[in-house]
């Protein structure tokens, strides 16, 4: 019964995700004139904030259960933030021999997007009163893992899902 409640909690955090990207898509980002793609760089650099102020929130300070933490990091996120759209936008930059837009975007995304990840995390800390280069909770949620969860057994893979 866990497993549906988790796959039930991810695709209703997916619905909002989506719904969200679809608005925020069609607004005035999607509507102004411009060859650099606005509204997919809003979306991703919005998303690494939330991701990275969430995760250290419910990883660090809250008691989160794993339920919300799939529904929002893995649903939620995973549905809003638009990777495929950046990748298939900038290709089509370079299809059309804007180079330097393409650059602009790929530079961007990924600069803007990790100090938007850090943003959120350093106000996370701040909001609960922990140093912002505080890594000791996150080493010691690592080490909670799950030991009856293969996926958390030692040496398998990390990721987002670990969270929960």
């Amino acid at each position: 019964m866990e497993t549906l409640t988790n796959y039930l909690a991810v695709a209703a955090g997916g619905a909002l995700g989506t719904t969200l990207r679809y608005f925020v898509g069609g607004t005035v980002f999607a509507r102004t004139p411009t060859p650099f793609p606005l509204a997919t760089f809003v979306i991703n650099v919005t998303g690494s904030f939330v991701i990275g102020f969430f995760l250290t929130l419910a990883t660090e300070r809250m008691n989160v259960s794993p339920q919300l933490r799939l529904a929002v990091s893995v649903g939620f996120v995973g549905a809003y933030t638009t990777f495929s759209t950046f990748e298939y936008e900038t290709i089509r930059l370079v299809e059309e021999g804007r180079l330097i837009h393409a650059v602009l975007n790929v530079v961007l995304s990924v600069t803007v997007g990790f100090a938007a990840v850090w943003g959120g995390i350093a106000l996370a800390r701040k909001l609960e009163h922990v140093p912002v280069t505080s890594h000791a909770l996150y080493d010691e949620f690592e080490w909670s893992a799950d030991a009856t969860d293969p996926h958390q057994s030692v040496g398998a893979e990390r990721d987002i899902r670990d969270a929960s």
